[in-house]
């Protein structure tokens, strides 16, 4: 409406308002950064597991009864053990998601993004490259950046006839940097090994979309900031964001526009 001043929003993604009109309008905007950082990059790290090893499937046949005779190769997924790792995004959460993978025993962490961001990077001895390059050389690609004009669609049918056959792709930024029918023809033609999504378009995903049918894809109902202390204090200080902009006054996480 015309007397709107202050917008907070749970969450640290702001692709959902209209920034533009927002802006021109005067409007400000509070959001919830950092707060959700740990509890995004352990959900992210649990829907690499749950993809590359296969759990959600695993689990499954424990159930239908496909479990019998122990098999060498039944069930055989990718492990972390001298990987490379591919991280779409190197800001707060992806930074979170390397120093957490870092200790599986990754060997190699490659990053893109808007730009190289050395102080970031140096912990993890992380190389920035460009997007084909961390799309071919990645056993596992994890995608935590925000979705612009410029990452939209970025995962696409190029990005991932670039990766292994033996490779695993992970999302918990949001659905749309994908084309999902790409990564559909990527997983059921085993252009890629596996994929696990935190985030869809749209959400929630329709219960017949074609990607549920498949074997080799996780996904789950965007769930990646979801521990009951984080969504408390998600709440907390979105209230106070509130608070801060009809007062008037500097909000404790505001965004500039």
């Amino acid at each position: 409406g015309p007397g709107l001043k202050v917008i907070s929003t749970l969450s640290v993604g702001f692709d959902h308002l209209a920034l533009d009109e927002i802006k021109k309008r005067g409007i400000r905007v509070g959001y919830t950064p950092d707060v959700l950082t740990d509890a995004t990059a352990e959900l992210s790290v649990a829907l690499l597991l749950s993809a590359c090893r296969r759990l959600p499937e695993a689990a499954e046949q424990v159930k239908s009864g496909g479990w019998t005779t122990w098999k060498p190769l039944w069930m055989c997924g990718y492990g972390l053990s001298d990987s490379t790792v591919g991280i779409i995004g190197l800001g707060r959460i992806g930074q979170a998601v390397a120093r957490r993978l870092k200790p599986f025993g990754v060997r190699k962490f490659l990053y893109t993004g808007s730009g190289p961001k050395p102080e970031s990077a140096a912990e993890f001895g992380a190389e920035f490259v460009p997007l084909t390059r961390l799309a071919e050389e990645s056993d596992f690609v994890v995608v935590t950046c925000a979705l612009t004009p410029a990452t939209q669609g970025m995962c696409n049918k190029d990005f991932f006839g670039r990766m292994k056959k033996t490779s695993v792709f992970v999302n918990t930024s949001r659905g749309a940097v994908v084309n999902q029918e790409d990564l559909y023809n990527a997983l059921s033609s085993g252009q890629i090994a596996a994929a696990g999504l935190d985030v869809t378009t749209p959400e929630p995903l329709p219960t017949d979309h074609p990607l549920l049918s498949l074997k080799n894809c996780v996904i789950l109902p965007h769930i990646g900031s979801a521990t009951y202390a984080t969504r408390s204090t998600m709440a907390v200080l979105a209230a106070n964001n509130l608070l801060a902009g009809l007062r008037g006054e500097p909000m404790p996480h505001e965004l500039k526009l």
